[in-house]
């Protein structure tokens, strides 16, 4: 077996003590003969797990340990985290709730989702966040975290509610969704990022022009029609007003699921002030083939658009203007799938299918699975002040995503664990397959077996993160 500790300088753990005390310890769980993918590289090695952190790494077969996972033939990744899922609990569980969602989750290979704050009621105050919190305590199957949303009652109180446990940060949604929760003009926007610390996530539509190009919809216009309505000035005229204030205030943001040409063009010199979210649908589906094909089942906001801006995305991915990939899992019933477009709500679920359609498109040569980890673990925990979280290093969690590169796979509804019960890519053929979950030393999920469903807590966040 290959020695990544001694190529990274693992094998002593310890400034004065050698190889044969590191082999002399006992582990809860060593996971051994995988490959281990870090963005640096990859390269054969065992995990020791001790206490629910990473305590070795390197070669370990003479270690004692009270049980071994044996990865041979399988990709060790770091534990995947989906920044951005609607579990819709409070106020929607008839579509998903918070246990339902981290099974969906764990069965997919995700460790720890960030939950949105669009539920009924609204997550925007700290009463409502605490809820969450206690909601979650007890039933999770993962990690997580929750943001609390913007609002013009409570933009002066953000620099309080973002610092409080088990808060990701700040979202802000430019657009029409839930209740309160828009926030439509430059000067309430200007006051959140006065009032606030942490990098904060934004969905980036323009509500006047939304408003202003509704009238384009009739009662039966067809789905193809949602991204003519919510056209690509939609979004990229709230993504240029939202940096111009950051510039003005000196802030960073997050700009979830960016999908126009224009977006990438425009952010790639504007690296210093925003880092930028695709998701796995607008880099798989276009327009106008996945309207044609499932309707209103590919409807979401921003739309999913046609092959011009997908591409735009990948040269985004591959120019390093792209720094995450989050599902923005936001399931519906069928039954309101089918009322027919205009009246049915944009969303689908995505966070079991994160990690299969991902691993696809490693396989089929559009980027190195060392940059995909880099993007679903290492970046967002960086990007939020995660604590001890996103990747495969001493002291960190013991958070894996082990997967076969090789598995041939039909994605089906009948595979999916999201209350919904369906999935944009039922019958979709993929190469890459998530084989087992481990949450903090916990395997969640072994070949399809959903193991551990209450072990799930709050991930915790640096006091001061760099934004």
């Amino acid at each position: 077996m290959a020695n990544l500790a001694s190529a990274s300088g693992y094998r002593c753990h310890c400034p004065t003590l050698g190889h044969n005390h590191v082999m002399s310890e006992t582990f809860d769980q060593v996971v051994e003969n995988g490959t281990v993918v870090r963005p640096e590289g990859s390269e054969i090695a065992a995990i020791g797990i001790r206490d629910g952190r990473i305590a070795a790494i390197g070669d370990l077969q003479s270690a004692k340990a009270a049980k071994r996972f044996d990865a041979t033939g399988l990709h060790v990744l770091p534990g995947v985290i989906d920044s951005q899922v609607h579990f819709r609990e409070p106020g929607n569980e008839h579509k998903e709730d918070l246990e339902s969602g981290m099974r969906s989750a764990i069965a997919g290979g995700v460790t720890t989702i960030f939950e949105m704050p669009n539920t009924a009621p609204p997550t925007t105050t700290a009463d409502a966040l605490a809820e969450k919190v206690e909601r979650a305590l007890g039933r999770a199957s993962c990690d997580f975290g929750f943001f609390v949303g913007a609002s013009a009652e409570n933009a002066k109180q953000l620099g309080e509610l973002e610092t409080l446990p088990g808060c990701v940060g700040v979202k802000i949604f430019m657009g029409s969704s839930t209740g309160s929760l828009l926030v439509a003009d430059d000067e309430t926007l200007e006051t959140i990022f006065r009032s606030t610390k942490r990098r904060i996530a934004v969905h980036c539509e323009d509500e006047q022009r939304l408003r202003e190009r509704r009238s384009l919809l009739t009662d039966d216009s067809p789905p193809r029609m949602h991204p003519v309505w919510r056209d690509e000035e939609s979004a990229f005229r709230a993504t240029r007003r939202l940096v111009a204030i950051l510039e003005k205030t000196n802030r960073c943001a997050h700009i979830l699921h960016v999908t126009t040409s224009d977006e990438i063009q425009f952010l790639s010199s504007r690296k210093a002030w925003a880092s930028v979210e695709c998701t796995p649908q607008h880099l798989t589906l276009h327009g106008p083939d996945c309207y044609n094909s499932i309707g209103s089942y590919a409807q979401m906001n921003p739309p999913i658009r046609d092959l011009e801006h997908r591409e735009a995305l990948w040269r985004g991915i591959a120019d390093g203007v792209v720094d995450v990939i989050g599902s923005d899992h936001a399931p519906h019933t069928r039954e309101e799938k089918d009322r027919g477009y205009p009246n049915t709500p944009a969303g689908m679920p995505g966070v079991q299918t994160l990690v299969p359609i991902m691993l696809n498109h490693v396989n089929a040569g559009r980027m190195t699975l060392e940059k995909l980890v880099a993007m679903v673990s290492k970046n967002p925990a960086t990007l939020y002040g995660m604590k001890k979280k996103g990747q495969i290093a001493l002291g960190f969690d013991a958070d894996l995503t082990l997967v076969d590169m090789e598995a041939e796979k039909t994605i089906e509804d009948s595979w999916i664990e999201s209350r919904c019960g369906w999935t944009p890519y039922d019958g979709k053929s993929v190469q890459g397959w998530p084989m087992a979950t481990i949450v903090r030393g916990k395997i969640v999920m072994a070949n399809g077996e959903l193991l551990i469903g209450d072990s799930g807590q709050p991930v915790e966040f640096e006091e001061n993160p760099s934004t």
